[in-house]
């Protein structure tokens, strides 16, 4: 039984969540029954969606996922208490299109920990992050789950709408105090009713515009951009507004993957900062270390179909995993060289086999990305001589006055805010976008290869990857040839042969850079190349970078890879393109001061 001023502090929380229902809603009391399962691709459809095309390509996305729900079986039981904060799954199986990617393993989630979940590209992590948000193995209906997965579809509603949307949660539970504020002598009811005023706290429900507002503007949104119609913003805007409704909401259990794809270094810098306060669950999946080691109080190792869990960043993980490693490969041995002794003693040999024998330790298959020999092109190889650039007439120029040159021993990495024009520059530079006034000049002996974003999206995927290789460059007579150019990118066996819709993300990113490398560019022009990739790819990558014998241009929100290979930063801001004076992290120092003083300005 709550004492008196339990009661009272009880019926005070009560009155003013009412009153903020009240100013919320206009005194609408309805709240979606499904509020506390959120997913971040679940807005309702209303009215404003201003498109059928729109309704159409959600109704496909969301078909697609449903597929690949169909497509998976899984198997696992609450292992922790109904009522608990914690989320513990045991006998954890999945398997997708009858692959197994996780046997007889725990999922093991607890309240206040923020998770790095890493694993090899194709082993299952974003599928594991499906299975949570899907509510595939038994979680409490009190855990609200929010899984981020793909951007806001396009609608009449403006951005900050968007996000202020999310707030039927906030409903959902001044729903629930109110029934259970009645319940006077029910000690579990009181419990559920403190847990629920001290929730309704954490998301400060009277300030839930301005809290709103800052999480847009901590994502890049000018005040302007807050109040565009979602339909005028490109998919990389969207799924920041996704991002800000997951933020927004701060659920029980918040599911990223791979949040910084569409990200500029500001706006990871900002992110890395809010999420390294979120005081619930979170589980992150993401190729960058520098964000990891920013974020995370745990890691999740999904390897060999288990999970393996570790204390600490990723840094931390790395030391004691070699140290782990290193401690099970003495104990091998020694059973090893004990076993050799023992031959003649069977009996006692049976007892060490029936007790369990140490493995060996066995290294994930290591990617030797590679590109090509170039040849020798003798300066200049590319001159930017006096460019302007804006895409129309009556659009402002995002470049004046540009002045400079690349050669075969350039390496680069460019940054500045989005919007600002790095893409637009690399465009520029391969041709594929011409100045407004001025010139830039290209050997014609030179050949470039632009990596981007959506060059992964582009594939024909019917074909499976050798077809699609062997239809590209057709003086490949052999097919086994073939399999050896595909194979250098860690595709083989089926991976090749099977469709490239059925390939992961990371796996289609490797078609692309091999048809790229086969092209044997002499200047590379890579935009935000590790979307999708795993750490040890990456780093397979920069090896390859480092080993490439031409130029390299750089766009990327990975403060690690520009740290690997750029040995200059150049800033796009403003119109102009200037010289950083440091290196990446130097420059990552003065956005975390530019991003703290940018928020102490708005508090």
């Amino acid at each position: 039984m709550p004492s008196d001023a339990k009661a009272r502090r009880a019926a005070s929380k009560k009155k003013a969540a009412l009153n903020r229902k009240q100013a919320l809603n206009g005194g609408d009391g309805g709240v979606s029954s499904e509020a506390s399962s959120l997913n971040g691709d679940s807005a309702p459809v209303t009215p404003a969606m201003s498109a059928n095309n729109s309704t159409n390509n959600l109704a496909a996305m969301v078909g697609d996922l449903d597929l690949q729900a169909a497509a998976r079986a899984v198997t696992g039981v609450l292992a922790s208490h109904p009522d608990a904060r914690d989320v513990q799954i045991s006998s954890l199986s999945i398997s997708f299109h009858g692959a197994e990617l996780l046997t007889d393993t725990n999922c093991e989630l607890n309240m206040g920990r923020r998770y790095g979940l890493i694993g090899a590209n194709g082993c299952g992590k974003s599928s594991l992050l499906s299975v949570l948000g899907n509510r595939e193995v038994p979680i409490p209906d009190h855990v609200d789950i929010f899984h981020l997965k793909r951007e806001m579809p396009p609608s009449d509603k403006t951005a900050l709408e968007c996000v202020m949307e999310v707030d039927q949660t906030r409903l959902y539970l001044e729903k629930e105090a109110e029934e259970l504020a009645v319940k006077t002598d029910d000690d579990q009811a009181h419990d559920r009713l403190m847990e629920i005023y001290e929730r309704l706290d954490e998301l400060e429900a009277d300030k839930a515009l301005v809290r709103a507002g800052k999480i847009l503007f901590g994502l890049g949104f000018s005040k302007q951009m807050q109040h565009t119609a979602v339909k005028n913003f490109s998919g990389g805007w969207r799924m920041r507004i996704s991002l800000a409704r997951a933020l927004f909401i701060s659920p029980a259990l918040l599911l990223l993957d791979e949040p910084t794809n569409h990200l500029d270094l500001e706006a990871c810098v900002w992110l890395e900062q809010e999420l390294r306060n979120y005081k619930r669950i979170l589980v992150l999946i993401s190729h960058s270390q520098d964000f990891l080691n920013g974020v995370c109080t745990n890691i999740i190792h999904m390897t060999k179909k288990k999970l393996q869990y570790f204390g600490g960043n990723y840094d931390s993980f790395v030391q004691t995993k070699a140290e782990m490693d290193e401690n099970q490969q003495k104990r091998y041995k020694k059973e090893q060289d004990e076993i050799a002794h023992m031959k003649s003693k069977e009996k006692t040999l049976k007892k060490m086999v029936d007790a369990g024998l140490t493995e060996r330790v066995t290294s994930d298959k290591t990617l030797m990305f590679y590109f090509y020999e170039c040849g020798k092109v003798p300066p200049p190889v590319i001159m930017v001589q006096n460019v302007d650039f804006r895409y129309s007439e009556d659009k402002p120029f995002i470049y004046k006055d540009l002045d400079f040159g690349f050669d075969l021993d350039t390496r680069l990495a460019l940054v500045g805010p989005n919007g600002a024009g790095k893409s637009t520059l690399l465009k520029l530079i391969a041709g594929e976008l011409h100045p407004t006034t001025g010139l830039i000049r290209t050997n014609p002996h030179v050949k470039i290869g632009r990596y981007h974003q959506h060059l992964a999206e582009n594939l024909d995927m019917d074909l499976s990857a050798l077809e699609f290789m062997m239809k590209e460059f057709p003086e490949v007579k052999e097919r086994d040839e073939m399999r050896k150019i595909i194979g250098r990118y860690g595709l083989s066996g089926q991976q090749q042969m099977c469709p490239i819709r059925n390939l992961s993300d990371g796996q289609r990113c490797r078609v692309a850079f091999s048809w790229l490398s086969w092209q044997t560019p002499h200047i590379l022009l890579l935009d935000e190349p590790t979307n999708h990739l795993d750490i040890e790819t990456i780093d397979s990558l920069a090896n390859a970078i480092n080993l490439f014998d031409g130029g390299m241009i750089l766009v990327s929100h990975d403060f690690r890879l520009i740290s690997q290979v750029a040995q200059e930063i150049w800033v796009c801001e403003n119109q102009k393109v200037t010289k950083w004076e440091g290196d990446i992290f130097s420059y990552k120092e003065a956005l975390v001061k530019r991003v703290n003083k940018e928020l102490a300005s708005k508090a």
